[in-house]
């Protein structure tokens, strides 16, 4: 009957979303010029290696200049990439994966880096949350409204600071214009449905010029609402229904799985042939589950909010030293409770901010570059009898440059930054500096037939973050008892990447192989104590290793005037190891292979993928085994008008209904990924 009543509520609102979109079109044809325009192609979703990624260097360089693995969602791509959390939405990225809490809460990970060592950005600035404190937090940050999200892969620390030893992950917002819309105005309207959990999803922006002055105003928001996930069988792994059944084993359906979100932004920009300068603000909140744990008790529900205050501005300069000035500063009061029942547990409190200025150097024969600065406070605290951290304050600076030499097909980069970081908590009598140098350096070399090979090198030191110095307490969401190390020191890592790829031609693709040893590698060790009835995590530091691949593809099969047929393939792996006890590192992705087929043409795409993620039996110790599986997914992309901005997706997501559980997530036997999901997505822009 369930199963009925989704169906037709699906069908009642595809129907809805059609009526609506037509009428949203015809009111874009009176707005835009562009909509009277024949569209001569549509960019169905495509990662093309030649455009810019704007995250990797303040230089601008093309994807396919990058030496270390890069992959960015607009479009097409980014619409099919929507989910409830960042995390699901970029897990089928190469070499990125997730923590599973639920569809409430799953950072991005990696290359089997997370938390901490993962800067997830909102327009180059971080997300001023409380999101590295736990996987169970949600970063705050939603993708209804993104416009691009870019994803760097390995050390990021020159530019973004020494929690991106893993990675950045960039949201690109759009919440600040940067140039005057065409005809005065420009929009979308996104809106969005999904079977497995009943998800209802509605967004908007719009950026509109003030008259003939160059003010440009902007607008969005949007909300979305699930209801419980289902899953098809039990909800607890068969390991952990063997080691402790219950009478009543639950099935089906994930309880306190469900959420609601809902954020309006208002911004405004003035805009000049001397560049922009322009300020937002946002004020973003979610409610959501967290699954798992005793299902006779009431479950745990974590309420949050966050007023944000963002600057951002490119200055064009005329000096002998710098042609352009970039300036973004990011400001927020973010506050969440974790109620059980009705009762609040505890409180987590971080009001924060985060600045950099970037002087992009004037170009010296083949000599380009870019200095920088960079600041961030953080003053963190959580409140309850179930705090496990007491109040803290953290302060960090850091200068950086980047410099590039082009000589002929060779290309030469090198980079620095020198950071300080100062971490206070006087409750327990804390105050400690650090100093960090990181360097980089890279070579390239551009072949004949569209083919790059190159190789590059890091050196790269991370401080401890509070919750890893001074953690001493039960931690429900994660079920483990964690304590900190107020001893820990710097974290080194020396590493270095292989990249080869190709552009133009019959075959598009890149290569990547990457290795990274650490000294004193601070990760979360299960001890095989217990404290409160719970399993006692200790941060601690070892020497480690991690290396692994990247391995991306894809070309067209037949290509007949409008219409081809495509294929893709990609593959990635990581390994990491403890090097000083020589046991596996806890919480790895395996293996994971991905390959699809799909017929395009001018109005419509078609596409079959099907993704393998492996078995994975190299465990930490006290780690369970996790299976492998293989999901089938599907879509149809349509734009029924051929000049209008209108598109209509259908997409089947997991439709054979597979037992998914993943490696990198604490709830695995507790918690699978959401069974057959099928999703509906209507795009309008004007």
């Amino acid at each position: 009957m369930a199963g009925k009543m989704r169906t037709a509520a699906l069908a009642g609102l595809m129907g809805g979303l059609f009526t609506a979109g037509v009428a949203l079109t015809q009111s874009a044809a009176a707005q835009s010029a562009v909509a009277q325009t024949q569209v001569a192609a549509v960019d169905h979703g495509g990662s093309d290696i030649e455009e810019v990624v704007v995250t990797a260097s303040p230089l601008g360089p093309r994807r396919f200049d990058v030496l270390q693995g890069t992959s960015v969602l607009s479009g097409e791509a980014l619409d099919k990439a929507l989910s409830a959390n960042i995390g699901e939405a970029l897990d089928r990225l190469p070499g990125v994966s997730q923590t599973g809490f639920g569809q409430g809460a799953s950072r991005p990970i990696i290359r089997g880096l997370g938390g901490d060592r993962i800067r997830i950005l909102v327009g180059g600035i971080g997300t001023i949350d409380a999101s590295t404190t736990s996987p169970d937090h949600a970063p705050a940050v939603e993708l209804a409204t993104a416009k691009r999200v870019e994803v760097v892969r390995g050390p990021a620390t020159l530019l973004y600071g020494s929690n991106a030893t893993g990675g950045v992950v960039n949201v690109l917002d759009g919440r600040i214009p940067v140039a005057k819309p065409d005809n005065g105005a420009s929009g979308m309207v996104r809106l969005g449905y999904g079977s497995n959990a009943d998800e209802r999803m509605g967004a908007t922006s719009l950026d509109a010029a003030v008259g003939t002055s160059p003010v440009v105003l902007h607008v969005d928001g949007y909300w979305r609402k699930t209801d419980d996930m289902h899953v098809d069988g039990f909800v607890r792994s068969a390991a952990l229904r063997a080691s402790d059944p219950l009478a009543d084993e639950p099935r089906g359906k994930v309880e306190n799985s469900d959420l609601e979100q809902k954020g309006v932004t208002g911004g405004a920009s003035v805009v000049g042939d001397w560049g922009f300068l322009g300020a937002s603000i946002t004020r973003d909140e979610t409610n959501y589950g967290i699954p798992g744990g005793d299902p006779d008790e009431e479950g745990t529900r974590i309420d949050l909010g966050q007023t944000r205050v963002d600057l951002m501005g490119e200055i064009n300069m005329d000096t002998a030293l710098f042609e352009t000035a970039r300036v973004r500063f990011g400001w927020a009061d973010y506050e969440h409770k974790e109620m059980e029942g009705e009762e609040v547990g505890t409180r987590f409190l971080n009001k924060g901010w985060e600045g950099r200025l970037e002087m992009v150097q004037k170009r010296q024969g083949d000599l380009s570059g870019a200095v920088g600065v960079q600041a961030t406070h953080r003053d963190f605290q959580a409140i309850g009898e179930e705090s496990f951290l007491p109040k803290s304050d953290t302060l960090q600076l850091g200068l950086f440059t980047v410099q590039r030499l082009d000589l002929g097909p060779w290309a030469l980069e090198a980079g620095g930054r020198v950071e300080r970081q100062t971490v206070k908590a006087d409750a327990v009598d804390f105050d400690r500096d650090f100093t960090m140098i990181s360097l980089s350096t890279g070579v390239s070399y551009t072949l004949p037939g569209g083919w790059l090979a190159g190789v590059s090198l890091s050196r790269t030191e991370r401080a401890p973050n509070a919750e890893e110095l001074l953690s001493d307490g039960p931690h429900d969401a994660t079920r483990t008892y964690e304590r900190g190390d107020a001893s820990l020191g710097k974290e080194t890592a020396l590493g270095g990447e292989v990249t080869l790829k190709k552009t133009g031609g019959p075959v598009d693709g890149s290569v990547n192989l990457f290795y990274t040893h650490y000294d004193d590698f601070v990760f979360e060790r299960l001890t095989g104590a217990e404290e409160d009835g719970l399993p006692v995590a200790q941060f601690t530091a070892t020497d480690a290793r991690f290396w692994g691949f990247e391995l991306e593809a894809s070309t067209a099969l037949w290509r007949q005037g409008d219409k081809a047929v495509t294929v893709d393939a990609g593959l990635d792996y990581v390994r990491a190891t403890d090097t000083e006890r020589d046991q596996p590192l806890p919480r790895m992705p395996p293996l994971s292979l991905r390959g699809g087929i799909g017929y395009e043409m001018t109005q419509l795409a078609t596409r079959v993928e099907v993704v393998r993620t492996g078995r994975q039996d190299r465990n930490a110790p006290l780690e369970t085994e996790t299976k492998g599986a293989t999901v089938l997914n599907a879509s149809i992309d349509w734009h029924p008008f051929a000049d209008r901005d209108v598109s209509l997706m259908l997409e089947g997501r997991n439709l054979t209904d597979e037992e998914v559980r993943l490696a990198t997530s604490f709830l695995k036997d507790e918690v699978p990924q959401p069974g057959r999901d099928i999703r509906l997505l209507l795009k309008v822009g004007f």
